[in-house]
């Protein structure tokens, strides 16, 4: 019985660590598409006429304010 209680373990933390390795390959993924979509709107701004680039930047800052204060406002109650 000893042998079968250890190899379950080796098993159950072989397991495990094959899930951390899953896990952390996914977030190493999903980092890397966050950064390319930052890097493609910050060209898409770039491209843009310095008036058209403010008035967009100004709208994205007055919604996350926006989207900020509801989420405070949410949390105080």
């Amino acid at each position: 019985m000893p042998t079968l209680h250890r190899l379950l373990r080796v098993i159950l933390f072989a397991a495990a660590a094959a899930a951390c390795v899953a896990a952390a390959l996914q977030l190493r993924e999903r980092h890397a598409a966050v950064e390319q979509t930052a890097n493609d709107i910050e060209d898409q701004l770039n491209n843009l006429d310095p008036v058209t680039r403010a008035a967009v930047l100004a709208r994205l800052s007055k919604d996350a304010e926006e989207e900020i204060k509801s989420e405070v406002g949410a949390h105080r109650h």
